[in-house]
């Protein structure tokens, strides 16, 4: 998905080793606290489902989990660019196409490695597995055999079987095509297409493109030994002769010759600049050899400035990359029971695509790349992987043709009101935070690592540079070039480290800083101290005096005793109020928590300030606020000496907003948790200004914040991001000491993107 982000050896088997191994686990969608749960979800309860899907095989997508579950396959002959490694070694990428189908479309998939060559026994064993499933996503398997399988399970199974290694890259390819099309003003039956190469994608995109218009006498597939003609004899099978042209070119340069449309899916530098010259004005090349584009897209618009240029990589416009399109098909085809993913439901999804692609880009998507995104042109013609629209355009539109084409079991008759629920099925703070770090590669910042000496930190820091997300600057000493070699750096010096013992910039610091503090009871030798020996003061400093655009620390003290040493460097900015959210983010939804580390007793006019930042924040994360100032009592009862504050603040909201003074979300308080998120409970309320369950809890204290957030991170079931810290007058956040390097990694880009600022 990104063959420009590096990292080392060592740091990819942490990756899938550290905690639990592997990438997914299972986990159950009923209660199993009582034994009353026990025996309702197995035995004696279980009877009365198994009694009811023998009555009736199709209750089975009622009462199990088949209608939203994917098996991922593989006997591994064709492990990405890597070749024939086994069934065995192929499990990690299984592994990692089954957490997409889950991050993408909410489709639940499970890998499973057949360890076979022979087809026959590959097919055998797969079709015997189709009463578990709702769909076989086929993946890495070799060509000729991955289209022998496919066709076979096709014709036995009454369920999708996707080759995704075919299929998905024709699909988003025809998208691209469509799109380029209309650009240059050609109409697809006109088309004069070049393929070079004849493996399983190549074959399924060449057949899909022909499906969508473009006239078979107007293609030419080459391969190793040149153009795919008829009458050829050396290097043929069933597949190519099927493409095979009446032409008398014979190599890819002949066939060039007056082409609209380059093809690749073959190898690295196949296409040369000079046979670029002879294709036809406002050339389409689509490059899709991986990790290596057949001519890279410099090169080939140096050749030809008017070209439109697609890669299969990220780094460069146009990334044809299939996560656009597997798990949406498998999502509109399994909400509709399909018994398979036919030719009309392909042609849907990429003309779906397409369409996206020429809407009006959000504008976090704009920025998450670079603001190249911005409309519909020749650096734009495949919509952005994290676009979050994928999710309600693409699925529907597979549905609607599966229903057309009769090959849904299940009609889904409010197309409009399905696509809310797939809108709805995703949490947008899961799309936010890619983009995020999207926009930080796009606009890399610098930032502090203040305790680059702590290995945890030093991890962060190297996932951070070879990320591509900013500039790492390490506070710390010579020693910490020996620990980024010792941990696989190549190049140690490549890394920035600032040092208080030799840098130039301490007698710039300490005058900046004596200049701040002599009021405050600091002598000179105090604040020359603080600079040369305490790294956070120094690493503040380095932010101070613009050496850096935000800071990262927290890992070696308490937040509170981070915070004591900040604030003799930094202010909150002006007018605002410094405070933590810490951010609860489960599968379909996410809860901001504050002030959760800064503000002991907070005032009525602090309690309003974080409410509107909060609101603010969440919104930059793809949320519409619904805020609760939560307490024991909910309006009143019980009464209670600690409410005031709570009170006060919602008036003050109340003048703000009377006042066109920036409160434009909603809000209600003082209330309980339960009132405030639990649907049910709020109905005893009816005057609740909240129209569903808050998303901002914003908290009465620090106590209860803290305590709060901690139980929540150390007990419940969501990921927590945070503390992000809001309000300081330059960006710098503050991790908990038990932090892992993924989870620095992600206060560093939020604090350079500006999503906690």
């Amino acid at each position: 998905m990104a063959d420009d982000i590096e990292f080392s050896d060592r740091e990819a088997l942490l990756f899938h080793s550290q905690g639990r191994p592997g990438k997914i686990e299972i986990i159950a969608s009923k209660p199993m606290a009582t034994q009353r749960d026990l025996s309702l979800a197995y035995s004696p309860g279980v009877a009365v489902p198994v009694q009811a899907i023998a009555d009736d095989p199709s209750a089975a997508y009622d009462y199990t989990a088949k209608g939203n579950l994917v098996a991922v396959i593989s006997n591994g002959t064709a492990i990405l660019g890597m070749g024939n490694l086994g069934a065995l070694a192929s499990k990690p990428v299984m592994e990692g196409k089954a957490v997409l189908f889950k991050r993408f479309a909410d489709v639940d998939a499970i890998d499973i490695e057949v360890d076979t060559e022979d087809v026959d026994k590959f097919i055998e064993c797969v079709a015997l597995l189709g009463p578990s499933f709702g769909g076989i996503n086929l993946e890495d398997i070799a060509a000729p055999s991955c289209f022998i399988i496919e066709q076979a399970l096709r014709e036995r199974m009454n369920i999708p079987v996707f080759h995704d290694d075919q299929h998905g890259t024709a699909i988003i390819t025809a998208a691209g095509l469509i799109n380029a099309c209309h650009l240059t003003g050609r109409d697809l039956k006109d088309v004069k297409l070049v393929v070079n190469g004849a493996g399983a994608a190549a074959i399924a995109c060449t057949e899909l493109i022909k499906a969508l218009g473009v006239s078979g006498d107007n293609v030419i597939m080459c391969d190793r030994e040149g153009v795919i003609y008829k009458g050829r004899e050396g290097g043929m099978d069933q597949w190519k002769s099927a493409h095979a042209a009446d032409t008398d070119a014979r190599t890819l340069e002949d066939a060039l010759d007056g082409a609209d449309v380059f093809l690749g899916l073959s190898a690295a530098g196949a296409l040369k600049p000079e046979w670029v010259i002879k294709m036809a004005k406002a050339p389409i090349i689509f490059a899709m050899a991986n990790p290596d584009p057949e001519i890279t897209p410099p090169d080939a618009r140096a050749a030809r400035p008017d070209a439109i240029i697609a890669t299969g990589r990220s780094d460069f416009p146009n990334q044809v990359n299939n996560v656009l399109g597997f798990p949406f098909i498998f999502r509109g085809a399994l909400d509709v029971r399909a018994t398979t993913i036919n030719e009309e439901m392909k042609i849907a999804a990429a003309h779906a695509i397409a369409q996206l692609a020429r809407q009006q880009v959000p504008e976090e998507v704009a920025r998450a790349y670079g603001g190249r995104a911005h409309s519909f042109g020749p650096e734009y013609i495949i919509p952005a992987p994290f676009d979050p629209r994928l999710m309600e355009v693409v699925p529907a539109a597979v549905a609607q043709a599966a229903m057309d084409s009769g090959v849904a079991q299940r009609d889904i008759l409010d197309i409009p009101g399905y696509r809310q629920v797939l809108k709805g099925r995703l949490n947008p703070t899961t799309s936010v935070l890619t983009l995020a770090y999207d926009a930080a590669r796009a606009n890399p910042k610098r930032v502090v690592f203040a305790e680059a000496e702590e290995e945890v930190v030093l991890r962060a820091a190297i996932q951070f540079k070879q990320g591509g997300y900013g500039i790492p600057v390490l506070v710390g000493r010579e020693g910490v070039r020996d620990q980024l070699k010792a941990m696989g750096v190549t190049d140690p010096e490549s890394f920035e480290l600032h040092n208080s013992v030799n840098s130039p910039l301490v007698p710039q610091m300490v005058e900046t800083l004596y200049e701040r503090l002599q009021r405050r009871g600091y002598l000179r030798r105090d604040v020359e101290r603080m600079v040369n020996r305490d790294r956070n003061i120094f690493g503040a400093m380095l932010l101070k005096l613009g050496a850096a655009d935000a800071m990262l620390t927290g890992v070696t003290r308490t937040y509170a005793q981070t915070m004591r040493e900040l604030r003799r460097v930094f202010d909150n900015d002006p007018d605002r109020t410094a405070f933590g959210i810490h951010v609860l983010v489960g599968r379909s939804h996410t809860v901001f928590m504050a002030d959760t580390t800064v503000n002991e007793r907070p005032s009525p006019a602090q309690l309003a300030d974080i409410a509107v930042e909060t609101a603010k924040v969440a919104r930059r994360m793809g949320h519409e606020p619904r805020v609760a100032f939560l307490s024991y009592s909910t309006f009143g009862n019980p009464a209670g000496n600690w409410l005031e504050n709570i009170r006060a603040a919602v008036a003050l909201l109340d003048a703000r907003g009377a006042a066109g003074d920036g409160v434009d979300f909603e809000y209600e308080g003082e209330m309980a948790p339960d009132v405030a998120l639990n649907p049910t409970v709020m109905k005893s309320y009816p005057f609740s200004r909240l129209s569903g369950p808050a998303n901002i809890l914003v908290m009465p204290g620090l106590q209860s914040a803290n305590l709060s957030a901690k139980l929540l991170r150390e007990l419940g079931g969501d990921a927590v991001i945070g503390p992000m810290l809001v309000g300081m007058e330059k960006p710098v956040q503050v991790a908990t000491m038990a932090s892992s390097a993924s989870e620095l990694v992600t206060l560093a880009v939020l604090a350079a993107g500006g999503i906690a600022r």
